[in-house]
């Protein structure tokens, strides 16, 4: 009875158990691919992460390199020409006002002084640019002589000039003139023909009576502290025979046939006292055209007549147009400053940052 029991049981153990095992290698199987598959979606996030886009590396590229400085706009010039070479210079502002002003004035005159040529030499070249011929300047605004130490002076010429000096009196200019590179004088919004001269003979001319052009603020204005500068008064001699050779020469159709002592008329003086014209040898002639035959100092003269020939005594120095050097030395060292100077010699004009 035991016997036949037990191949029963056996028989029912094997059919109850024989399912379950057949199930377990699919759940293992199962599970082993849902590790697959979390890793695998790990791994993607994982490889999804780690490159950076190439936008976004771009992005960040630009976030770690510090950006690119923005070049610094041209630096404005100002065109003249060499009067020696023909050469065209292209000269930065502060180096022209640099070099013009220690062409025009020592070293040693007072601050506001130098700061009035600075403006007016940087103001009249911009004028220049508005209104002069620079086709027959093969481009320039104007002619200076560096080598002369005319008009403006180059790094080179400075350096032979000052010698020792140099590096101090550079110095000295670049911190008074370098706050004021865009700073000019203005009349009716434009930059004015801030001209100058060393010496009045007491007041200014009226531009008119030199070049022909009747300017607003070139009026002639009174400039008495000229009378006291150095050089105010000059007198050149000339023999009889000088004088004939130079008045033949430079003006044709003058009668100078008779007495040297008749040569010379009747003489009008212009409203600030330089002279007009003069009679010369039975004809009228301007006063700035005599003075340039003579290489006189200035259209103010006089001519006396001597044992041997002629003295002309001649009242400042320059075209007596425009700012009087002199004079503006004299006002700075009396207080003035450079924009008071400016005004009293240009009337009606301004003094305004300008970027044209």
């Amino acid at each position: 009875m035991k016997r036949s029991i037990l191949p029963i049981l056996l028989f029912c153990l094997l059919t109850f158990c024989l399912p379950l095992v057949s199930l377990l290698p699919q759940a293992a199987g199962q599970a082993a691919s849902s590790v697959s598959l979390a890793a695998g979606s790990a791994g993607e996030q994982s490889t999804s992460a780690s490159p950076v886009p190439e936008s976004a590396a771009v992005s960040q590229a630009a976030q770690s390199t510090p950006p690119a400085e923005t070049p610094a706009p041209a630096q404005a010039v100002i065109r003249v020409q060499n009067a020696s070479t023909g050469e065209v210079l292209e000269v930065p502002v502060l180096e022209y006002m640099i070099g013009a002003v220690a062409s025009e004035m020592p070293i040693t005159w007072p601050d506001e002084a130098l700061k009035a040529q600075g403006i007016a030499a940087h103001s009249y070249a911009l004028y220049q640019r508005d209104h002069a011929n620079t086709e027959a300047l093969g481009g320039g605004w104007f002619s200076v002589d560096p080598a002369r130490r005319q008009g403006y002076m180059t790094t080179e010429v400075l350096q032979s000039y000052w010698g020792e000096e140099y590096e101090a009196n550079y110095q000295r200019l670049k911190t008074l003139l370098e706050p004021l590179v865009h700073t000019v004088l203005l009349y009716d919004g434009a930059p004015a023909a801030a001209c100058y001269h060393a010496i009045s003979n007491g007041r200014t001319e009226a531009s008119q009576r030199v070049w022909n052009e009747a300017l607003p603020y070139l009026q002639g204005v009174d400039s008495p502290l000229d009378k006291l500068a150095e050089g105010y008064q000059e007198t050149v001699s000339y023999t009889t025979q000088q004088m004939y050779d130079i008045l033949a020469t430079q003006f044709a159709g003058l009668d100078l046939s008779g007495s040297a002592d008749g040569w010379f008329g009747e003489t009008s003086l212009t409203e600030a006292g330089y002279v007009d014209t003069v009679q010369v040898g039975g004809a009228f002639v301007k006063g700035t055209q005599l003075r340039a035959a003579l290489s006189l100092r200035s259209s103010c003269f006089t001519i006396q007549r001597t044992e041997d020939g002629f003295d002309v005594t001649t009242l400042g120095y320059g075209h007596g147009v425009g700012l009087s050097q002199c004079g503006a030395q004299a006002m700075a060292a009396q207080g003035q400053s450079c924009a008071q100077i400016l005004s009293w010699y240009f009337p009606g004009t301004t003094l305004e940052e300008y970027a044209g």
